[in-house]
């Protein structure tokens, strides 16, 4: 079975924001944002996600990828 990741750090060099930065204009913890930047989390709130486009001036499918040799863990 496939999986989702994340490709923030694409974007994030692409607009030149550091993680600290993101994390503010999100309004997540710099925790919590490296978690998601890192594939470290199963789930991911639709807000927080709109947040993070938003912030990254992009769409979802700039920064979600679906892998289909991943396993989910």
């Amino acid at each position: 079975m496939g999986k989702i990741v994340l490709e923030m750090n694409v974007m994030m060099a692409k607009r030149n924001i550091s993680l600290n930065d993101l994390a503010n204009k999100v309004g997540i913890s710099n925790v919590n944002l490296s978690k998601i930047k890192n594939n470290k989390v199963n789930a991911i709130r639709f807000g927080t996600l709109a947040n993070i486009c938003e912030a990254l001036e992009c769409e979802p499918g700039d920064i979600l990828k679906y892998d289909p040799n991943g396993s989910q863990e």
